[in-house]
């Protein structure tokens, strides 16, 4: 007995040292690394792997790949052709055919259902990179909040900005800021980085110091998944859309605006709010607008799905939004809101969408700000919306 457990012993001491022996042999591998002309370098260990390639939003043209080239370590590598301008990139490595997430780095996002990988480059204090980095400044609070929607019939979640300055004792404006089509309430804090730029921005003077909400703008999903009931279902942009819902996200708004008032120090009443969103949520936005014309000063459509008289709401007749557009629009252009604007790319492809919106303002003399930039229907837009737009409002 005692030779065979002396046997066992010496086995499993061999087995712990060939295991050492082989992570001491395994590269540490970093990635991805920010190098000091700009380029950046990725990284990744596979020796087994016979094709190894990079896809990132930093390429110009859209799911081009940087082929990688494998070492006699087994560590696979590219450098990027250029330096990357300032900016936060995402990016996933495409393995024999299956997409993955880098090991090396654990900065993770989810956009719906995919992963991404992030990473930011930053030359100096002035540029989009620190803007959207964490920063020695007073920071905000982010809280995921729960709030009861009569409208809805449902008890919802939202995530709610505080400025470092909010203290329970002096009243600040709000910014509702709203997702598009697939996101959530946790959408613009993750993809957006909205707490790194409400911070940077205040800290630098730029923008008022101002509440930021972020509700979930799916009428037929309490919160985002795996975050209530319905479980750890996986995310496809449409869940329970069949179930309709008892009202849509722009008649249950004011719940939204109510709850906020009632649990926050706000300066409650139309100079001091604002509401913005882009894709969906500016198509929300614009809702809101026609809706509510004397509850906001401020609206910002951000590649917006701005919905024109012969396509509002097809699915839903009944709904406030179809009922008499042109007086919608003229009460709320006659209440001579503070600041009506429109941002979007010029490959977005709501674009014609856009334009027919401008031309229909255009039409009826209606005053709004119009910013377009290069680009498409992205997360690295929407940031720089976000940060126009906060530095737009509450300035009077």
């Amino acid at each position: 007995m005692m030779k065979q457990l002396f046997i066992l012993v010496c086995c499993l001491f061999a087995m712990s040292s060939y295991g050492q022996q082989q992570l001491g042999q395994r590269p540490r591998v970093k990635s991805p690394v920010i190098n000091a002309d700009g380029t950046v370098t990725f990284n990744f260990f596979s020796p087994s792997a016979t094709k190894v390639s990079v896809n990132g939003d930093f390429q110009e043209i859209r799911n081009q790949r940087l082929d990688m080239t494998k070492q006699e370590n087994g560590v696979w590598t590219v450098t990027t052709v250029a330096p990357l301008a300032p900016e936060l990139y995402s990016y996933s490595l495409n393995v024999d055919g299956q997409r993955f997430v880098d090991p090396a780095n654990s900065y993770v996002n989810r956009d719906i259902a995919t992963l991404s990988n992030i990473f930011i480059v930053s030359k100096s204090a002035d540029d989009k990179g620190h803007l959207y980095a964490v920063n020695d400044v007073p920071h905000g609070t982010v809280s995921r909040v729960w709030y009861d929607s009569p409208t809805l019939g449902q008890q919802r979640r939202m995530t709610v900005y505080l400025p470092a300055a909010y203290d329970g004792k002096k009243r600040f404006p709000v910014m509702y800021l709203l997702h598009g089509h697939g996101g959530d309430e946790t959408a613009w804090t993750d993809l957006g980085r909205t707490s790194q730029i409400m911070d940077n921005l205040i800290a630098e003077g730029k923008c008022v110091p101002m509440i930021v909400v972020m509700p979930n703008g799916n009428p037929t999903c309490n919160a985002a998944p795996g975050w209530w009931h319905e479980g750890m279902y996986t995310p496809d942009g449409n869940a329970f859309n069949q179930r309709g819902a008892k009202a849509t996200m722009e008649e249950s708004f004011m719940d939204i605006v109510n709850y906020v008032d009632r649990h926050y120090m706000t300066i409650a009443k139309r100079s001091g709010r604002a509401v913005t969103g882009l894709s969906m949520g500016g198509g929300h936005t614009f809702g809101i607008s026609r809706l509510y014309p004397e509850s906001f000063d401020y609206y910002g459509l951000q590649s917006a799905a701005c919905r024109m008289p012969r396509e509002i709401m097809p699915k839903t007749p009944d709904s406030k939004l179809n009922q008499d557009f042109d007086g919608q629009m003229a009460r709320l252009f006659a209440s001579k809101p503070k600041l009506f604007w429109i941002a979007i790319g010029k490959d977005d492809f709501l674009m014609q969408m856009n334009t027919e919106l401008r031309q229909y303002l255009d039409n009826h003399h209606y005053a709004y700000e119009y910013y377009e930039n290069d680009g498409g229907h992205i997360w690295r837009n929407w940031r720089i919306y976000l940060t126009l737009f906060a530095q737009k409002i509450f300035k009077e």
